[in-house]
């Protein structure tokens, strides 16, 4: 027998099997799996009265919340497909994305209008105007209530689909390098709901899991969790704004079990002075994403926070999980500090991932941690390609393979760790140099609360390696301290050549740092952000 494999299967059986259970927590709401079956229901049946086509791109802008988790279901059982966009893009990069995606319906937060205003004169193909707010508000803007839509929907099951398991789920955009536009990347219904499995499995979910969504909902596809938490009947609990104290109380209250977090978020929640006066009993796992962690960083969560924290590792055009930091259980009993070690690093590849880091010549590197290559992968979670860009996509899906380009190294019992992305690699008279190496230094001296190395431009070495430090708050440093503490750990030619101290650095929707945005004031003038 052979069924088309679709994350609306996940929705089915948590209808079927927790029908009472709650399934959503946002704010002072709370919904059962019925009342979200019951609302998304609503959406998909609104959004057929509306006019919306099969394969018709429906946008979103939003913070995490119920309605946009109700999203990835009622817009999949419309038959159309659901768009996310980062609410931290430019309205110009908004109007790109609309226009290249040919989206019909624009559904957003009212906190976004001032965004949307300027841009609808541009907007060629969007025909209908959502705004996500509760039925008693209104706003000075030509748009339909979502909730008023929804209490004119019938909650009946929509017209039932013929689902193609390889037409496109989902469209995200990522964010474009400088001076050019997002890219569109499209997964699948069997994209997503094989890379839900996974997801499954590696965290080993079930029904008394209850999840923060700390991650973005329109970032990377919410790593999985939308769909993974789902079919195992869990509870998503939504968080609009990353604050740590609200986190603290949310664990706390609804007895949180794993959490995702990148790095930034990691480094603002260790350092929140209320943290020792919360209850974290119900915690057993952190992962790390979105940039490597120090081992240190995992150190410091698991001592505070007495659970496991891991890294884990992927990508928008991988649905996005790859790998994961988890230990094997014959080296559960390694020395601490190397079991944070090997926990920090990017980890091993999960169930549905064939992943290899090879060299030049697509060779395998070896297993001796030091010889450094691309990491490449194989795998249903991958994407169907970038959306109206197949010269693109041919560049990065060659022979059968997605090339990351992330540079990595491999260890002796298949861990990988990454050390740079490959566009990162500082080049200095000849010499490959790692940014995150000479970032995993600083982050070592204790007065460092964030960090950015980047290359600069140099008449002699073409570009030399540059940090920009944000210092823990109370901690003082001079430059030459951390030159220092960088010569007795690196080699020479991988000190930075110049130290220069901010008071925050630029960040993406999730927090990760923005190097991109960082380089563009050193290398202004130049054709190209290399020497």
């Amino acid at each position: 027998m052979i069924i088309p494999l679709t994350p609306l299967d996940f929705r089915r059986r948590a209808l079927k099997l927790y029908p009472e259970k709650t399934a959503v927590v946002c704010g002072d709401k709370k919904f059962t799996y019925r009342e979200f079956g019951i609302r998304t229901n609503k959406l998909a049946n609104g959004l057929l009265d509306m006019g919306v086509k099969r394969g018709d791109r429906v946008a979103f802008i939003s913070y995490n919340c119920h309605r946009l988790l109700e999203a990835y279901y009622g817009v999949l059982q419309a038959g159309a497909v659901l768009l996310p966009i980062n609410i931290r893009f430019s309205p110009r990069e908004i109007a790109y994305i609309l226009n290249d995606s040919e989206a019909t319906a624009l559904f957003f937060n009212p906190d976004f209008i001032d965004l949307i205003k300027p841009i609808m004169i541009n907007l060629k193909t969007v025909k209908n105007f959502v705004m996500l707010c509760d039925e008693n508000e209104s706003y000075d803007f030509d748009a339909d209530n979502y909730e008023k839509m929804l209490a004119r929907s019938s909650p009946n099951d929509p017209p039932e689909l013929e689902i193609d398991e390889n037409e496109m789920a989902e469209l995200f955009y990522t964010s474009g390098t400088t001076g050019a536009n997002p890219k569109g990347v499209m997964l699948t219904h069997r994209s997503l709901y094989l890379h839900g499995l996974g997801v499954i499995i590696t965290h080993n979910l079930n029904d008394s899991d209850a999840m923060l969504h700390t991650i973005p909902l329109f970032h990377v596809n919410g790593w999985g969790t939308p769909q993974a938490l789902t079919c195992m009947g869990g509870t998503h609990v939504m968080l609009k704004k990353f604050d740590p104290e609200t986190i603290c109380r949310l664990i706390e209250q609804e007895k949180i079990t794993k959490i995702f977090l990148v790095h930034t978020m990691a480094n603002m929640l260790m350092k929140y002075p209320g943290l020792n006066n919360h209850d974290f009993s119900s915690l057993k796992r952190i992962v790390l994403g979105g940039a490597p962690a120090p081992w240190q960083m995992i150190k410091e969560i698991e001592q505070r926070l007495k659970c496991e924290c891991i890294a884990g590792y992927g990508l928008t055009e991988t649905s996005p999980y790859l790998t994961s930091g988890a230990l094997k259980s014959y080296l559960m009993n390694e020395p601490e500090e190397a079991r944070w070690i090997r926990q920090a690093r990017t980890g091993l590849e999960v169930v549905g991932v064939d992943l290899r880091v090879v060299n030049e010549q697509g060779e395998d590197v070896q297993r001796n941690d030091r010889e450094v290559g691309e990491i490449i992968v194989r795998s249903n979670y991958v994407m169907q390609g970038y959306w109206k860009l197949p010269q693109e996509t041919a560049k990065v899906i060659r022979d059968g393979w997605f090339y990351t380009g992330d540079m990595a190294t491999v260890d002796k019992e298949g861990y990988v760790k990454i050390v740079d992305r490959k566009k990162d690699i500082i080049i200095s008279g000849g010499e490959n140099i790692a940014s995150i190496e000479i970032e995993r230094v600083l982050y070592e001296h204790p007065a460092i609360y964030e960090c950015a190395v980047i290359g600069v431009p140099d008449e002699k070495w073409g570009e030399v390696p540059k940090a920009i430090v944000v210092l823990k708050e109370g901690y003082t440093a001079e430059e030459e301290e951390l030159l220092k503490h960088c010569r007795e750990r690196l080699a020479k030619f991988k000190v930075p050549k110049s130290i220069e101290f901010t008071d925050s650095l630029p960040k993406g929707g999730t927090g990760k740092i923005l190097k991109r945005v960082i380089r563009e004031k050193y290398w202004q003038g130049y054709e190209k952000r290399v020497y």
